[in-house]
């Protein structure tokens, strides 16, 4: 249930080798990739009326994303690329899509045993990352 995602959440977890490979697969140059890998972020998600939103802040950058589901929208993302998005509910996971250089970059997040669970792939690379809510 979409409820279970609302609120602040904390990076607890997060396999920094395999977050840099995937950084490193969607082309985020090494300076970038470096300074992000040292981040602990807070995520926070909301809802106003059909309107979402996702909120990623850090010491490096706070970047706000607002969308409705199922409506595809142009984003910038946290590096300046700017990419097509949809965001999509299924069984009370998140699934944000972004093409990508032709290929499919998955982000989802749900909610597991009280944790959000925010798994990241573009083509064959993958990484999980743990929150905890705040």
């Amino acid at each position: 249930m979409p409820e279970e995602l609302i609120g602040t959440w904390s990076l607890a977890e997060g396999n920094n080798e395999d977050f840099n490979k995937y950084l490193e697969a969607l082309g985020v140059g090494f300076v970038i990739r470096k300074a992000i890998l040292a981040l602990k972020p807070d995520v926070t998600i909301c809802i106003n009326g059909d309107t979402w939103c996702i909120k990623t802040v850090s010491t490096f950058k706070t970047k706000e994303l607002s969308f409705k589901l199922n409506t595809e929208f142009e984003e910038a993302t946290a590096d300046g690329r700017n990419v097509k998005t949809i965001v999509t509910l299924e069984d009370g996971v998140l699934k944000q899509k972004q093409m990508v250089d032709g290929k499919e970059n998955l982000m989802t997040r749900g909610v597991k045993d009280g944790r959000m669970i925010t798994t990241l792939s573009y083509g064959e690379v993958k990484c999980v990352r743990i929150f905890d809510r705040k």
